[in-house]
């Protein structure tokens, strides 16, 4: 098999004959071709099969009202009490509200709603308790908002109460595998999926991940998976992928995902980035506490910017929304 890696651009002098990366805002020329069992090659894009050409330069549709010719922000909304970074400090109701509120001003676009901790050790919370902290949560954003909410879930019953209560999307960290009904659901309602790769569940996921290839391992994972779903009937252009950074992975693993984001852009879906305040940032920045791994996150967040990922997860909204305007200032001349 080869896997088609398009070598993102942002310079303000775009060649004639150089394409549109998924309808965004940057641009290529050039692809990597790579092969499990050889070295990898520079082509033009010109010579690419026309239907890896489609999948890199077609615009992705909107999902969640999300359009995707710009980065979006999706503000994490852990309503656990032991979530790695933030556990705890938004449990009660009323402290997430103020807390959701507080992304949407400082510029979210989505937020995403979790209600069982996924860092690594952490036990799988019972249906009911996972459902009671999450619902009540999604129906007073929605009372008060129109953004679109996802819901942060490997379970169908929580899906469904979610889904009652006004969630626009099922985000699963499983790779709706975990649930086997999910994705079912998922396609019965209509509702637009988040996929995600993970290695193991989240009591083992980082005792030994290993990988022959990380980078094209994960990217057979999610085109086997976006097959599936697509085979219980939830659209394509309603699929958004995620590498799943920090879920089973080493610090190598997560720099090599990192460096290699654009390649997920064959796949043809949007990209998701959920690096904040990870592990391997305190490792590499040399900060301890998560909560204080705002300047480390955001450079993660702005390099996957710069290879065309368009929705970052991120717990600092106003700090990555500052610095991206920024970048977009600087980089691509636009104001905002």
């Amino acid at each position: 098999m080869i896997y088609y890696r398009p070598v993102p651009r942002s310079d303000h002098i775009r060649p004639i004959g150089a394409y549109a990366l998924a309808g965004g805002w940057l641009w290529f020329d050039t692809v990597e071709e790579l092969h499990r069992n050889g070295p990898s090659r520079l082509v033009h894009a010109a010579e690419l099969p026309p239907e890896i050409l489609e999948r890199l330069t077609a615009p992705r549709p909107a999902i969640a009202s999300l359009n995707f010719d710009t980065p979006h922000l999706m503000g994490i909304l852990n309503v656990t009490p032991d979530s790695f970074s933030d556990g705890g400090q938004h449990y009660a109701l009323e402290a997430a509200l103020t807390r959701t509120q507080a992304m949407i001003a400082d510029g979210a676009s989505i937020i995403d709603v979790g209600g069982e901790s996924t860092r690594p050790g952490a036990a799988e919370v019972v249906i009911e308790e996972e459902i009671s902290r999450t619902a009540p949560v999604i129906s007073a954003i929605r009372a008060a908002s129109d953004i679109p909410v996802s819901i942060d879930t490997r379970k169908t019953p929580v899906a469904n109460a979610a889904h009652q209560s006004g969630a626009n999307l099922v985000n699963d960290v499983a790779g709706f595998t975990f649930d086997p009904a999910l994705a079912l659901y998922c396609a019965q309602h209509d509702l637009p999926v988040c996929v995600m790769h993970a290695q193991g569940t989240p009591e083992i996921m980082q005792n030994d991940p290993r990988y022959d290839n990380v980078a094209l391992d994960i990217y057979d994972y999610l085109s086997d998976r976006i097959d599936a779903l697509v085979a219980t009937g939830i659209s394509r252009k309603q699929i958004i992928t995620d590498p799943g950074i920090g879920f089973g992975k080493t610090l190598e693993h997560n720099l090599t995902l990192l460096r290699n984001l654009a390649l997920f852009h064959s796949l043809g879906c949007p990209i998701l980035l959920g690096a904040s305040r990870k592990r391997f940032i305190g490792t590499i920045g040399g900060t301890e506490e998560a909560r204080n791994r705002a300047p480390g996150s955001i450079a993660v967040a702005l390099a996957g910017v710069a290879q065309g990922v368009q929705i970052l997860r991120v717990h600092d909204v106003s700090e990555t929304n500052e610095a991206l305007k920024l970048w977009q200032a600087s980089t691509l001349g636009i104001l905002r």
